[in-house]
């Protein structure tokens, strides 16, 4: 078929065809089923993308209180706003939230499986993709996994006593110091006492540890100690013990023993039997089944878990249990790294080995048990896997690998847009002012690493600024979710809520996502812009020749594994300055393992893996490697590359087994690689301003950059990709308040015999840039980007842009006739001389909607006036002049070209500003929902927000 014909076609059938129209290879990466296209389709499917490119919505059918009139009704909401596609998401009923009494229908009965075939035909009919959550809430479970199907967790508990002294202790007090303060406990757990030991503090010799399991008698251990200190360690099992949080009715059980294969295959075949036996296939209908968050709570048993480690490690790490275990709380993170009494430093080192030794192993089970099943279930239903894989103890880059649509997670919170110290940056919570959370990166590089090109992300997820949804921050979070490798957008989350529900509605979480909300008129200026940029970039290869490769054994090791994407510790604290450095200074890099190095080739400077292919690897603060990949990175920089060593040199091997044989196998490794000083280099870290660290690196090693950015900013980055006959970059300056300067030069093989384009996302556009010497300078405005395109098109328009006013420019001044056009549905009129911030003028601080600001202006000769600057706007921006709408303005400069509309004389000028609702929702002192999260009271409440035109307005 060919390629104009597809596109025509894409518009009809649903984006699930699409993906699978070209290959049934359901093991393939879905990239892989793209057609090759030439660059003038390129365009065109830039500039009107097909369904399947539009972002998606994560579709809550809260309460599964669903009924068929408002699931078409808000289907087709979704497809007028730009939205391609729609995950369909079960989940509780939102609390203190008016269900009108509506009933629920129950996960996996006929009635909803019923419904879930209305929906898949409807969406069908129009065009939209389905994908579907396979199961309800997160992390999955059911009311019908029973014993060992369910979740099981081994946590401990140490009690601390004074000897000499004979006492007691209970099993319940025992139980309750262990217990891990589970987010979602589950009703039916079971707890069982599986070791009992008297440890001295401190704790020299492991010979010292006096295990007293079997002194316990109904309930009560009797306890006799010598004089000194002492704790009690007691090593806890708990059985089923969580529930699935947020679970919709028919989905609420206890969570599945995501280490059982057995178990993980009754759930996932329950599943798809209940539903197909009544349906028939769900191929092609659903295009995937999805893994949301696999937020486990630190469960770390099954029933052969011990058998397993002994097999696979080649020792018994039973004995030594209790003491690589730290004391855990909510979601498994570690609250306490000190918990339990101190030990020698022989002790702790041996501990930390064992420690590492367990964590693999859980996280080779959970791949081999969990992932692969749910891989092979989506292929044997002839359906792709899309997957978060990650969480509290699965390989980070090696568990999206299998997944055929990795999906990553980018979050709205405070700090977006903001100039955040690199100091800050390194304190818990980590990643401050970034939408895209920590594990961005590695998911979109295990992608790489596997020649995917589409990368979803769970993108915008709000609990901390819900009704301040504006669509510049929309943006700025977003082109960082680009930034970090993601090639289409999932947004969290389209709340089902009926037309008739009590404002404002039904929300879960957050992300207002509702067309109650003020900036819903305009919201697919921000879906047409994210479509352009998925439709483009998922034809293209994501660049990048230097690889990096954090300590994550050395983590593991000495703090356990962490919850990602929000790690309770980071290793080192500044990890991601790191590629975000590289990037800032016109290279780019990848994530790799100690696997994907012990699976790569080297050959003339070059690590290959696949497809990909890297001149220099970062290895950060690694202390610890596998022989096996320290004979790799010898044979790496034998073969011409290069490795830079952050702060520390790999000195040491991993886990226990043989430990001092293996420490002298990296030791012999190591000195080896000494013998290359220039190409194995000892680098220390930065104090600070790891931006210009980077580039005295490049300097000072000759690291070539693709683009040479002249004054790197820590706002300004840049990725870029590749097709045979284009080369692709996107610069995004993600600052909300400054205009950035960019002055980059390109390297002449990127430029030869190709013309420069810039790519309008927003507009659909293209213009003609005319470089001299391959120099691109430009000026990023506030959330502004940039897609510059090499090809081998010549004609089109030539770039003009608005230029910038005049620092002797004379602003406007005029009265101004102000409408203000509550989102409650009340006008109230004003007149001012002077533009100010809405939110303090007297009357109006809980504003939320549209202010029109009227002015008639007198123009003496229109013929010299060709623009119009707005300045600061806080909001939408639409500017009319007699009558005629010179378009919107949604995010950075509102700056506007007039046109001929301008004529002599009186002229009518007219600016609306369109607002976020949150101050009016702070004012609903009696609305609970709206109270909930506009002023958080569970958590930091919300300021009133800048709204309206704050100038000063030129005329130039």
């Amino acid at each position: 078929m060919k390629r104009k014909t597809f596109l025509r076609q894409s518009a009809i059938f649903s984006a699930a065809s699409f993906f699978t129209f070209s290959s049934n290879a359901f093991t393939k990466s879905v990239a892989n089923t793209l057609i090759e296209i030439s660059e003038d389709d390129l365009y065109k499917l830039f500039k009107d993308p097909a369904m399947g490119y539009r972002p998606f919505v994560r579709w809550w059918w809260n309460g599964n209180k669903i009924e068929k009139t408002e699931l078409l009704r808000e289907l087709k909401l979704l497809k007028a706003a730009g939205i391609g596609g729609v995950e369909i998401n079960p989940i509780s009923f939102p609390s203190d939230t008016d269900d009108m009494d509506i009933p629920a229908v129950e996960w996996l009965t006929d009635e909803w499986v019923d419904l879930l075939k209305f929906t898949l035909v409807e969406a069908k009919k129009l065009g939209m993709t389905c994908d579907l959550l396979a199961g309800t809430g997160f992390p999955f479970g059911a009311p019908f996994l029973t014993g060992d199907e369910r979740a099981q967790v081994v946590v401990v508990g140490v009690k601390k006593l004074q000897g000499p002294m004979t006492t007691e202790i209970s099993l319940f007090d025992l139980f309750k110091e262990a217990d891990p303060a589970t987010l979602s406990p589950y009703t039916g757990r079971k707890m069982e006492l599986l070791e009992l030991k008297i440890v001295p503090d401190s704790l020299v010799n492991m010979n010292q540890v006096n295990t007293i399991t079997q002194e316990v008698s109904e309930g009560t251990a009797k306890i006799t100690l010598p004089k000194g200190k002492f704790a009690i360690y007691a090593l806890v099992k708990i059985d089923g013990f969580m529930r699935v949080i947020q679970g919709a009715p028919g989905g609420i059980g206890p969570v599945l023993n995501h280490y059982n294969e057995n178990a993980v295959k009754k759930y996932l075949n329950t599943i798809t039997d209940t539903i197909q036996k009544r349906i028939g296939p769900l191929s092609p209908d659903i295009r995937s089944f999805f893994v949301d968050s696999l937020e486990m709570e630190g469960a770390n048993w099954t029933v052969d878990m011990m058998t397993e480690f002994q097999k696979r490690r080649g020792y018994d790490i039973y004995p030594y249990l209790p003491f690589i275990l730290f004391k855990t709380g909510r979601m498994g993170n570690t609250t306490d790294l000190n918990y339990g009494v101190k030990v020698s430093p022989d002790i702790e080192q041996m501990l930390n080995r064992m420690r590492y030794d367990f964590e693999y192993t859980k996280a080779e089970l959970f791949r081999e048990r969990f992932s692969n099943t749910f891989i092979k279930w989506c292929t044997d239903n002839k359906i792709k896997s899309r997957a978060q894989a990650y969480g509290r103890g699965h390989f980070p880059l090696e568990g999206t690998f299998g997944m055929d649509i990795p999906e990553g997670e980018t979050w709205m919170k405070y700090g977006i847009g903001e100039e955040i110290p690199e100091s800050e940056f390194m304190k818990y919570p980590w990643h401050l002012g970034r939408g895209n959370t920590m594990i961005n990166k590695y998911v979109s590089s295990a992608a790489h690493l596997k020649g995917k090109k589409l990368i979803s992300s769970e993108e915008l997820t709000n609990t901390d600024m819900v009704f301040n949804e504006s669509l510049e921050l929309f943006k700025i979070a977003g082109d960082q979710s680009t930034i970090s490798g993601v090639t289409h957008p999932i947004f969290h989350g389209f709340n089902y809520s009926p037309k008739a529900a009590a404002f404002p509605g039904w929300i879960t979480y957050g992300g207002y996502f509702n067309e109650q909300n003020t900036v819903w008129p305009y919201f697919k200026h921000y879906t047409d812009y994210r479509a352009r940029q998925s439709a483009l970039l998922q034809q293209a290869t994501f660049f990048a020749d230097i690889a990096i490769m954090a300590p994550t054994g050395d983590m593991w090791a000495e703090y356990g594994a962490q919850m990602e994407p929000f790690p309770s510790r980071v290793t080192p604290a500044y990890q991601a300055l790191v590629w975000e450095s590289i990037h800032q200074n016109g290279n780019a890099c990848d994530y790799v393992s100690e696997q994907v190095i012990a699976d790569a080739t080297f050959k003339e400077g070059w690590m290959s893996y696949g497809s990909r292919k890297y001149h220099t690897l970062f290895l950060i603060e690694v202390k610890s490697v596998l022989p096996q990949t320290a004979k790799k990175l010898y044979d790496f920089v034998k073969a011409g590359g290069r490795i830079f060593c952050i702060e520390k040199y790999p000195t040491h091997s991993l886990g226990w087994f043989n430990h001092e044989k293996k420490d002298a196998e990296v030791q012999d490794w190591l000195n080896k690689l000494k013998q290359y000083p220039k190409q194995f280099v000892l680098l220390p870290k930065p104090t600070s301003d790891f931006k210009g660290w980077y580039q005295s690196i490049q300097e000072k090693y000759g690291i070539t950059p693709y683009v040479k950015i002249a004054q790197p900013n820590t706002f300004v980055t840049q990725i870029r990709y590749q097709k045979p006959d284009a080369e692709i970059f996107l610069f995004n300056n993600a600052s909300a308040h400054l205009s950035i300067d960019l002055d980059a030069t390109f390297l002449a093989a990127v430029t030869a015999k190709k013309q420069a384009w810039i790519w309008d996302a927003a507009s659909g556009d293209r213009f003609k840039l005319n470089l001299k010497d391959g120099v691109l300078k430009l000026k990023l405005s506030p959330a502004d980007s940039r897609i510059i395109v090499f090809d081998q098109e010549r004609k089109g328009e030539t770039w003009k842009p608005v230029p910038e006013v005049a620092a002797d420019s004379n602003p406007l001044k005029t009265n101004w006739k102000l409408a203000f056009n509550h989102m409650n549905g009340s006008v109230k009129t004003a007149e001012i001389s002077t533009l100010s911030d809405v939110k303090d003028m007297p009357g109006f601080a809980s504003f939320s909607g549209t202010v029109s600001y009227k002015s008639t202006i007198q123009i003496t000769d229109p013929s010299i006036i060709n623009y119009i600057d707005l300045g600061k706007v806080f909001g939408i921006a639409e500017v009319i002049i007699n009558g005629q709408n010179l378009g919107t303005r949604w995010y950075g400069r509102s700056a506007f070209s007039l046109g001929n509309v301008l004529r002599k004389g009186p002229n009518m000028l007219e600016v609306k500003v369109t607002s976020v609702m949150l101050n009016y929702m702070k004012s609903l002192t009696k609305n609970t929902t709206a109270q909930y999260w506009a002023n958080n009271s569970k958590r930091k409440e919300q300021p009133l927000q800048s709204i309206g035109l704050i100038g000063p307005v030129n005329l130039f």
